[in-house]
């Protein structure tokens, strides 16, 4: 299968990526390199280094003709989407529209979107995590813009009979994450402790995430390929780690002696955020292999090799 991955040479795509082309694929990558890395990019992918907003991206599509886009391109700093809104509204929803309007054009057989649980439902107090029909309060324009791009995928099917298929993403950890700037804690903590720094919790340490491991992550993007048509699952494990726990499981892992430096909460962090997986172990027959514990030996093992 042919297939176009946006956002390829980023943390999440640049593994999906690997997947795909493991599994035997062509794939390409269309990618500006604003947050993605050249480094990240598989070599026996094809590069296109390009702006989802530029209109050389349809003729990209055109020469390429992929039969899938997989769709990880975005702007996904929450805090620059409360800064800057016009400018994550431009690269999220103009983007995509971009993107999906050469889709139509070229012929292109199905999208495959990456999109985010946490962000987009909220605070979670449901036992066994948030299903996929858990109400919804995205309050940063961030999420605002994902759960957009899941509208604008349901149109578009119905209009145009562009099928696709959305993946709500948990926390997701592991190899290529950029310890700075927007990064998951997992990253940050890691980053930290490896260069024998002490690491900072917020508030008490007791909130709750789902984390997944990327490879995780990349093998629903597999599946996804061909099954799931015209709905959106959940990517987590639907099990909360607490900050708390990880920074346990790490110092463990890395024989760190020291303790965590505690700052007060920050406004607006979520206190649970766990997704419900039963939807996608029962239609795409999707588990995750990696317990946060060996999900985290495996990033340790990343982190090193580059450090």
């Amino acid at each position: 299968m042919r297939i176009l991955v946006t956002g390829g040479a980023g943390f999440i795509g640049s593994n999906v990526v690997d997947a795909y082309i493991a599994a035997g694929h062509e794939v390409a990558v269309l990618d500006n390199l604003s947050t993605g890395k050249k480094e990240n990019l598989n070599p026996r992918a094809k590069f296109f280094p390009a702006d989802l907003t530029a209109p050389e991206t349809t003729q990209i599509i055109a020469d390429f003709a992929p039969e899938v886009i997989n769709h990880h391109a975005a702007q996904i700093d929450v805090r620059k989407s409360v800064s800057d809104p016009v400018f994550n509204a431009k690269v999220n929803e103009l983007g995509t529209l971009n993107l999906l309007q050469a889709a139509v054009k070229t012929g292109v057989k199905k999208i495959v979107f990456a999109s985010t649980g946490g962000a987009i439902y909220g605070e979670v107090g449901k036992k066994g995590g948030a299903d996929e029909n858990h109400p919804q309060e995205p309050i940063s324009p961030y999420a605002i813009t994902k759960r957009s791009v899941e509208l604008y995928l349901h149109a578009y099917w119905k209009l145009y009979g562009l099928p696709f298929t959305v993946l709500r993403y948990g926390n997701v950890f592991g190899p290529r994450q950029d310890p700075l700037g927007e990064a998951g804690v997992i990253a940050i903590f890691c980053g930290k402790l490896l260069k024998g720094e002490t690491p900072t919790i917020y508030g008490d340490g007791e909130q709750l995430r789902d984390y997944v491991y990327v490879g995780d992550v990349a093998a629903a993007n597999l599946l996804a390929l061909e099954k799931g048509t015209g709905e959106i699952f959940n990517v987590g494990t639907g099990k909360g780690t607490s900050v708390n726990q990880l920074f346990a499981v790490l110092k463990e892992l890395l024989k760190y002696s020291g303790q965590a430096l505690y700052a007060p909460p920050r406004a607006g962090e979520l206190l649970r955020s766990v997704l419900s997986a039963r939807k996608i172990k029962r239609e795409l027959g999707w588990r995750p292999r990696f317990s946060v514990k060996n999900g985290l030996r495996e990033t340790l093992k990343w982190y090193r090799g580059v450090s």
